[in-house]
């Protein structure tokens, strides 16, 4: 007897919570970012300028930073050998196979980390608040502005919070998927207050 072969197919931590957009009045939605993936390689050297090669843009060097790439996506500064490479346009496969073949030759490495992370685009007037509720970094826009990231907790839940806006109204959170739910539920409750009747 032949067996039943079920198509694999992908899920996300918040397909069974109701709208995230909708509890927190439009300020939180969910980002479809098709690759993530971490990078190491020592700087300045031949992997990071092989890297920078692919991606097309160079791996920001000064701590608590982010690059945008020509692609739309965002090169984040994780530590002194580390980033995350971000690509909505690219298959995490094919990502992950082009910058491991420009850095491991030079003794970088490259890991696809797409699962590992959800990515929540906060915006709108009150997106600050939401983000003072539960998190210890100061992001006024004349300290956090564009270009500007950090790895903290909110609400508990470890993030990288990267400020897309130098007025302080666009953020997005990377968190780790299995806190996915319950940071979304954390963002929906400390919205009530900002809600209208």
């Amino acid at each position: 007897m032949a067996d039943t072969l079920v198509p694999l197919q992908r899920t996300h931590p918040l397909d069974a919570r109701p709208s995230l957009t909708e509890a927190t009045v439009g300020a939180v939605r969910v980002v479809d970012v098709s690759a993530q993936v971490q990078v190491r390689a020592a700087v300045p050297g031949p992997a990071a300028d092989a890297l920078a090669q692919v991606i097309g843009a160079p791996l920001p060097t000064r701590p608590g930073t982010w690059t945008p790439t020509p692609a739309g996506g965002r090169i984040v500064w994780l530590g002194p050998d580390e980033w995350l490479v971000v690509d909505p346009s690219a298959p995490s496969w094919d990502l992950e196979a082009r910058l491991r073949a420009a850095a491991a030759p030079h003794g970088g490495a490259a890991l696809d980390v797409s699962g590992q992370r959800v990515v929540l685009s906060l915006s709108g007037e009150h997106a600050r608040d939401l983000l003072a509720a539960g998190c210890a970094v100061d992001t006024h826009p004349s300290v956090f502005r564009r270009g500007a990231a950090a790895q903290t907790l909110l609400g508990q839940a470890g993030v990288i919070l990267l400020a897309l806006s130098d007025d302080g109204t666009d953020y997005e959170l990377f968190v780790r998927s299995s806190f996915a739910r319950y940071l979304a539920d954390w963002l929906a409750d400390a919205a009530t207050e900002h809600r209208t009747a």
